[in-house]
């Protein structure tokens, strides 16, 4: 008997809860036939047109983003913009696409986990609680080591994206306790200096926020790194991609995108 689409949404529903995400996010299955079956998915964090045609050629019949492609209203899915291309892409091809976001957040072994795993973290706590969710984690190193070291052990542990890695703070300050939250986190700094964390590794730092909070620490910690939007989600594909194959077995074929979606084509140095 083949593997339908409902039953790999009943396997991403076990593992994503779509009651985990949070009131403003758009999750779950956007195009696609419950009933149909799957033989190859296809895991990426945005369902850009570049990702949707790499599935398209891949013959997937499931995508699976981490990014919604309809999170805001929409009155038109014409292909005179970006998304309605989508949208008519995969219907046309009949790809089914579904959304694990701040469900996949929050899980046991999502985006945020396998960000501090990235890091180099062992056992982590959750940062802070909002609407009834446990966001972002904090844990410490296995051994405390400077700054500098730090941020280059993660920028190679990190899926390689053209922003690279920035960061605020003296190279030779020492660390070890380390907050994080995959994607946009500047809305965090509280919970993060009260964690007591030497170092918050998130992305999408805008200029005033960040700027508060170094002038708040008095030079000191907490430091900051932005490690990209992308780059810093992009590290539970791999797990979910396992996660999914531990469940379907050889029913399913999964396939992480090699494509990266940041934004940023390349950075010039002062």
């Amino acid at each position: 008997m083949s593997t339908t689409l409902a039953d790999v949404i009943a396997v991403l529903e076990g593992l994503y809860p779509p009651a985990t995400a949070q009131s403003w996010d758009r999750v779950g299955l956007v195009t696609g036939d419950p009933g149909k079956p799957v033989g190859r998915i296809h895991l990426a964090v945005d369902p850009t047109t570049a990702v949707i045609d790499e599935a398209r050629r891949l013959g997937a019949d499931l995508l699976l983003t981490h990014h919604p492609l309809l999170l805001r209203g929409v009155h038109s899915v014409a292909t005179t913009t970006a998304k309605g291309a989508g949208v008519t892409a995969l219907i046309v091809a009949d790809i089914a696409l579904y959304v694990a976001h701040t469900n996949a957040d929050v899980a046991a072994d999502g985006v945020n986990a396998a960000l501090a795993a990235a890091c180099g973290l062992g056992s982590t706590q959750p940062l802070l609680l909002e609407e009834g969710q446990w966001m972002g984690r904090v844990g410490e190193l296995a051994e405390s080591m400077t700054l500098g070291e730090f941020a280059r052990r993660l920028a190679g542990a990190l899926p390689q994206a053209p922003v690279g890695v920035r960061v605020s703070g003296p190279a030779d300050a020492a660390v070890r306790r380390i907050a994080v939250a995959g994607g946009s986190g500047d809305g965090f700094f509280d919970a993060v200096r009260a964690s007591g964390a030497d170092v918050y590794v998130t992305a999408d730092l805008r200029h005033h926020p960040a700027l508060e909070a170094r002038e708040d620490a008095r030079d000191g910690g907490p430091y900051l790194i932005d490690a990209g939007h992308w780059a810093s989600e992009a590290t539970w594909l791999r797990p979910a991609a396992d996660a999914l194959i531990s469940r379907l077995g050889d029913a399913v074929e999964v396939f992480v995108s090699e494509i990266c979606t940041d934004p940023w084509s390349f950075v010039l140095a002062p």
